[in-house]
Protein backbone atom coordinates (compact mmCIF):
# COMPACT_ATOMS: atom_id res chain seq x y z
CA UNK A 1 0.00 0.00 0.00
CA UNK A 2 1.17 3.35 -0.71
CA UNK A 3 1.71 6.52 0.88
CA UNK A 4 -0.93 8.40 -0.41
CA UNK A 5 -3.06 5.49 0.19
CA UNK A 6 -2.89 5.19 3.74
CA UNK A 7 -3.20 9.04 3.64
CA UNK A 8 -6.23 8.75 2.12
CA UNK A 9 -7.48 5.84 3.98
CA UNK A 10 -6.95 7.56 7.13
CA UNK A 11 -8.63 11.03 5.83
CA UNK A 12 -11.90 9.09 5.45
CA UNK A 13 -11.78 7.75 8.53
CA UNK A 14 -11.53 11.24 10.15
CA UNK A 15 -13.93 12.26 7.89
CA UNK A 16 -16.46 9.68 8.50
CA UNK A 17 -15.73 10.85 12.49
CA UNK A 18 -16.51 14.31 11.55
CA UNK A 19 -19.85 13.34 9.81
CA UNK A 20 -20.74 11.01 12.41
CA UNK A 21 -20.10 13.78 15.53
CA UNK A 22 -21.78 16.66 13.00
CA UNK A 23 -24.87 14.04 12.78
CA UNK A 24 -25.27 13.10 16.30
CA UNK A 25 -25.15 17.15 16.93
CA UNK A 26 -27.33 18.23 14.54
CA UNK A 27 -29.90 15.59 16.11
CA UNK A 28 -29.58 16.76 19.11
CA UNK A 29 -30.20 20.51 17.94
CA UNK A 30 -32.78 19.71 15.88
CA UNK A 31 -34.99 17.12 18.88
CA UNK A 32 -33.96 18.32 22.27
CA UNK A 33 -34.14 22.45 21.31
CA UNK A 34 -37.86 22.09 23.47
CA UNK A 35 -35.97 20.36 26.73
CA UNK A 36 -32.99 22.33 26.05
CA UNK A 37 -35.33 25.49 26.27
CA UNK A 38 -37.09 24.37 29.29
CA UNK A 39 -34.04 23.55 31.11
CA UNK A 40 -32.88 26.98 30.47
CA UNK A 41 -35.71 28.47 32.18
CA UNK A 42 -34.84 26.67 35.68
CA UNK A 43 -31.40 27.99 34.96
CA UNK A 44 -32.23 31.22 34.45
CA UNK A 45 -34.47 31.32 37.47
CA UNK A 46 -31.66 30.29 39.31
CA UNK A 47 -29.55 33.01 38.21
CA UNK A 48 -31.62 36.01 38.25
CA UNK A 49 -32.39 34.45 42.00
CA UNK A 50 -28.60 34.92 41.94
CA UNK A 51 -28.36 31.35 43.06
CA UNK A 52 -25.55 28.31 42.34
CA UNK A 53 -25.89 25.96 39.36
CA UNK A 54 -24.50 23.15 39.94
CA UNK A 55 -23.29 20.20 38.05
CA UNK A 56 -22.03 16.61 38.73
CA UNK A 57 -20.90 14.06 36.51
CA UNK A 58 -20.59 10.92 38.25
CA UNK A 59 -18.27 9.17 35.92
CA UNK A 60 -14.99 8.89 34.92
CA UNK A 61 -15.45 10.62 31.54
CA UNK A 62 -18.72 12.20 32.25
CA UNK A 63 -16.21 14.39 35.39
CA UNK A 64 -15.44 16.37 32.06
CA UNK A 65 -18.85 17.42 31.62
CA UNK A 66 -18.84 19.81 35.06
CA UNK A 67 -15.53 20.63 34.20
CA UNK A 68 -17.02 21.86 30.22
CA UNK A 69 -18.81 24.62 31.54
CA UNK A 70 -17.25 25.73 34.96
CA UNK A 71 -14.96 28.44 35.38
CA UNK A 72 -15.01 28.62 31.20
CA UNK A 73 -14.63 31.46 28.65
CA UNK A 74 -18.09 31.93 27.74
CA UNK A 75 -19.44 30.03 30.94
CA UNK A 76 -21.61 31.68 33.93
CA UNK A 77 -20.36 32.56 36.65
CA UNK A 78 -22.93 30.85 38.86
CA UNK A 79 -22.34 27.35 38.10
CA UNK A 80 -20.47 25.53 40.23
CA UNK A 81 -18.72 21.85 39.31
CA UNK A 82 -19.33 19.10 41.64
CA UNK A 83 -15.74 17.53 41.15
CA UNK A 84 -16.19 14.60 43.79
CA UNK A 85 -12.12 12.65 44.31
CA UNK A 86 -14.05 9.20 43.75
CA UNK A 87 -14.66 9.35 40.30
CA UNK A 88 -11.83 11.55 38.92
CA UNK A 89 -9.50 9.37 36.03
CA UNK A 90 -6.94 11.35 37.84
CA UNK A 91 -7.18 8.85 40.79
CA UNK A 92 -6.97 5.34 39.06
CA UNK A 93 -9.70 4.57 35.98
CA UNK A 94 -10.57 1.55 37.33
CA UNK A 95 -10.85 2.75 41.02
CA UNK A 96 -13.27 5.25 39.37
CA UNK A 97 -15.17 2.34 37.69
CA UNK A 98 -15.54 0.47 40.50
CA UNK A 99 -16.48 3.90 42.76
CA UNK A 100 -19.25 4.69 39.99
CA UNK A 101 -20.76 1.43 40.38
CA UNK A 102 -21.01 1.61 44.59
CA UNK A 103 -24.65 1.93 45.81
CA UNK A 104 -24.90 4.76 47.79
CA UNK A 105 -21.88 6.53 46.91
CA UNK A 106 -23.58 9.20 44.57
CA UNK A 107 -26.20 9.89 48.05
CA UNK A 108 -22.72 10.56 49.99
CA UNK A 109 -21.92 13.50 47.58
CA UNK A 110 -25.49 15.11 47.50
CA UNK A 111 -25.31 15.08 50.99
CA UNK A 112 -21.84 16.55 51.12
CA UNK A 113 -22.81 19.63 48.83
CA UNK A 114 -26.19 20.30 51.66
CA UNK A 115 -28.28 20.40 48.05
CA UNK A 116 -32.30 21.26 49.59
CA UNK A 117 -35.06 22.96 48.52
CA UNK A 118 -34.64 25.73 46.25
CA UNK A 119 -31.13 24.26 44.72
CA UNK A 120 -31.01 23.14 41.37
CA UNK A 121 -28.84 20.31 39.99
CA UNK A 122 -27.50 18.96 36.36
CA UNK A 123 -26.66 15.25 36.25
CA UNK A 124 -24.82 14.26 32.76
CA UNK A 125 -23.40 10.83 32.25
CA UNK A 126 -23.68 9.46 28.39
CA UNK A 127 -25.29 5.84 30.01
CA UNK A 128 -28.00 7.52 32.48
CA UNK A 129 -27.49 4.29 34.35
CA UNK A 130 -25.13 3.91 36.80
CA UNK A 131 -25.18 3.55 40.78
CA UNK A 132 -23.42 6.75 41.37
CA UNK A 133 -25.30 8.58 39.10
CA UNK A 134 -28.75 7.39 40.27
CA UNK A 135 -28.14 7.47 43.56
CA UNK A 136 -27.44 11.15 43.51
CA UNK A 137 -30.31 11.64 41.32
CA UNK A 138 -32.68 9.92 44.42
CA UNK A 139 -31.10 11.73 47.01
CA UNK A 140 -31.39 15.15 45.26
CA UNK A 141 -35.14 14.29 44.86
CA UNK A 142 -35.67 12.99 48.25
CA UNK A 143 -34.27 16.52 49.64
CA UNK A 144 -36.33 18.76 46.83
CA UNK A 145 -33.40 19.76 44.70
CA UNK A 146 -34.62 20.36 41.17
CA UNK A 147 -33.39 17.91 38.61
CA UNK A 148 -31.71 18.28 34.57
CA UNK A 149 -30.33 15.50 33.62
CA UNK A 150 -27.97 14.99 30.47
CA UNK A 151 -27.87 11.02 29.05
CA UNK A 152 -28.42 8.95 26.47
CA UNK A 153 -32.04 7.44 26.67
CA UNK A 154 -31.20 4.22 24.11
CA UNK A 155 -28.27 3.64 26.05
CA UNK A 156 -30.27 3.31 28.55
CA UNK A 157 -32.83 1.69 27.74
CA UNK A 158 -30.80 -0.84 25.45
CA UNK A 159 -28.40 -1.46 28.59
CA UNK A 160 -29.68 -5.40 30.12
CA UNK A 161 -31.07 -4.78 33.44
CA UNK A 162 -28.58 -6.85 34.62
CA UNK A 163 -25.55 -4.95 33.96
CA UNK A 164 -22.92 -4.75 36.40
CA UNK A 165 -22.57 -0.88 36.12
CA UNK A 166 -26.51 -0.37 36.75
CA UNK A 167 -28.46 0.72 40.46
CA UNK A 168 -30.11 -2.01 42.23
CA UNK A 169 -33.18 -0.32 41.21
CA UNK A 170 -32.20 -0.62 37.58
CA UNK A 171 -33.65 2.58 37.33
CA UNK A 172 -32.37 5.41 34.42
CA UNK A 173 -31.87 9.16 35.02
CA UNK A 174 -33.97 10.24 32.08
CA UNK A 175 -37.39 8.89 34.12
CA UNK A 176 -36.03 10.53 37.79
CA UNK A 177 -35.54 14.06 36.86
CA UNK A 178 -37.73 16.78 35.92
CA UNK A 179 -36.19 17.91 32.64
CA UNK A 180 -34.60 15.29 30.72
CA UNK A 181 -32.26 16.05 27.71
CA UNK A 182 -31.16 13.26 25.63
CA UNK A 183 -27.66 13.37 24.27
CA UNK A 184 -28.04 10.99 21.71
CA UNK A 185 -25.12 8.57 22.88
CA UNK A 186 -25.02 5.39 20.62
CA UNK A 187 -24.61 2.15 22.21
CA UNK A 188 -20.62 1.78 23.62
CA UNK A 189 -19.65 5.36 22.50
CA UNK A 190 -17.41 4.36 19.96
CA UNK A 191 -18.54 4.94 16.45
CA UNK A 192 -15.92 4.23 13.59
CA UNK A 193 -14.99 0.94 12.23
CA UNK A 194 -11.44 0.90 11.28
CA UNK A 195 -10.67 -2.13 8.56
CA UNK A 196 -8.10 -5.41 10.21
CA UNK A 197 -9.37 -3.25 13.60
CA UNK A 198 -11.92 -6.08 16.07
CA UNK A 199 -13.00 -3.02 18.04
CA UNK A 200 -15.09 -0.24 17.41
CA UNK A 201 -12.67 3.62 17.68
CA UNK A 202 -13.21 6.91 18.65
CA UNK A 203 -16.09 7.94 21.48
CA UNK A 204 -18.79 10.99 20.88
CA UNK A 205 -19.95 11.44 24.13
CA UNK A 206 -18.00 14.25 25.32
CA UNK A 207 -19.10 16.38 21.89
CA UNK A 208 -22.69 15.73 22.60
CA UNK A 209 -22.98 16.66 26.44
CA UNK A 210 -20.43 19.85 26.03
CA UNK A 211 -22.56 20.65 22.82
CA UNK A 212 -25.67 20.30 24.88
CA UNK A 213 -24.04 22.48 27.88
CA UNK A 214 -23.45 25.21 26.11
CA UNK A 215 -26.48 25.00 23.75
CA UNK A 216 -27.74 25.42 27.71
CA UNK A 217 -25.80 28.35 28.78
CA UNK A 218 -26.70 30.10 25.02
CA UNK A 219 -30.50 29.20 25.98
CA UNK A 220 -30.05 30.62 29.46
CA UNK A 221 -28.54 34.09 28.29
CA UNK A 222 -30.49 34.41 25.49
CA UNK A 223 -33.71 34.12 28.18
CA UNK A 224 -31.80 36.03 30.94
CA UNK A 225 -31.58 39.31 28.36
CA UNK A 226 -34.65 38.91 27.57
CA UNK A 227 -35.63 39.66 31.47
CA UNK A 228 -33.69 42.46 30.93
CA UNK A 229 -30.85 40.29 33.24
CA UNK A 230 -26.86 40.35 32.07
CA UNK A 231 -25.62 37.47 33.96
CA UNK A 232 -21.85 37.29 35.42
CA UNK A 233 -20.00 35.54 32.50
CA UNK A 234 -16.15 34.39 32.50
CA UNK A 235 -13.84 35.82 30.18
CA UNK A 236 -10.75 33.81 29.27
CA UNK A 237 -7.85 35.24 31.71
CA UNK A 238 -5.78 34.80 28.49
CA UNK A 239 -7.80 37.80 26.94
CA UNK A 240 -7.07 41.59 27.08
CA UNK A 241 -8.84 42.40 29.78
CA UNK A 242 -9.91 38.95 30.98
CA UNK A 243 -8.14 39.35 34.25
CA UNK A 244 -9.82 42.84 35.11
CA UNK A 245 -13.67 41.73 33.97
CA UNK A 246 -13.68 38.86 36.02
CA UNK A 247 -12.22 40.37 39.36
CA UNK A 248 -15.39 42.53 38.99
CA UNK A 249 -17.19 39.10 39.83
CA UNK A 250 -14.93 36.96 41.84
CA UNK A 251 -16.09 38.27 45.17
CA UNK A 252 -19.46 37.47 45.09
CA UNK A 253 -18.68 33.72 44.30
CA UNK A 254 -15.27 32.75 46.21
CA UNK A 255 -16.40 31.65 49.05
CA UNK A 256 -19.93 30.33 47.88
CA UNK A 257 -18.77 28.04 44.87
CA UNK A 258 -16.53 24.99 46.55
CA UNK A 259 -13.78 24.51 43.32
CA UNK A 260 -13.30 27.85 42.73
Amino acid sequence: MSDDTMATTAEELTGGYLTQVHDLLLRIQTEETAAIATAAGLLADQVAADRLVHVFGPGGHSNLAAQEVFFRAGGLMHISAILDEGTLLSNGALRSMAIERTPGYGRIVVRDRELGEGDLLILVNAYGINAALIDAALEARERGVRLIGISSRAHAEQTAPEHPARHPTRQNLHDLVDVAIDSKVPIGDAVVDVPGASERIAAVSTFANAFVLNALTLHTVQTLVARGIEPPVWRSGNAPGGDEANNRFVGRFRQRVKAL
